[in-house]
């Protein structure tokens, strides 16, 4: 396949950039706003998880699904490859399992809450239901935040990279 020449790169590490500021400026906007939730008032639950449901379908979803996509052109169009180097297909596995987290954690709860405080109202926000899905919600997002960061340090850091192996093997 042919490569992306230098200023494709700079183009590709860009919209990356971006990307990613969108993915985790969402999650942490999602985090802000959840803490200053009263749970004791509906409106302002309601109004919260709605509020919450746009930043994730507007913001984090587009946020990693470029990402995503930007990572496949990554893997196939530049010398970087997918596992050619450890660190990369490290930040990757990561980035697809807190993808995973999201999608089928974060999301079902947060749906599966907004459900509740439709039909339920009031009620909702003393249902045991809705209380183990908002802590199960808010336990899977600092996971995510927490990758997030690791998957950061590790793209600056470039830990196990490739040098370092075959310098090991021809000493």
């Amino acid at each position: 396949m042919k490569k992306l020449g230098p200023i494709g790169m700079r183009w590709l590490k860009i919209i990356h950039v971006l990307l990613v500021v969108l993915f985790f400026g969402g999650i942490l906007s999602s985090v802000a706003l959840n803490l200053h939730i009263n749970f004791t008032n509906y409106d302002e639950s309601y109004l919260g998880y709605k509020n919450i449901i746009i930043i994730s379908d507007h913001i984090i979803r587009w946020g990693a699904i470029g990402t995503l996509l930007v990572g496949f052109i990554y893997g196939f169009f530049t010398n970087w490859g997918f596992f050619k180097h450890r660190w990369v297909g490290v930040k990757f596995i990561l980035f697809i399992v807190q993808t995973i987290v999201g999608i089928f954690i974060v999301d079902k709860l947060m749906m599966s809450n907004m459900e509740l405080l439709e039909t339920q109202k009031e009620l909702a926000l003393s249902n045991p239901i809705f209380i183990k899905n908002h802590e199960i919600r808010q336990f899977a997002v600092y996971f995510q935040v927490a990758v997030t960061i690791f998957i950061f340090i590790i793209s600056y850091l470039k830990p196990w990279k490739k040098k370092k192996l075959q310098q090991k093997l021809n000493a």
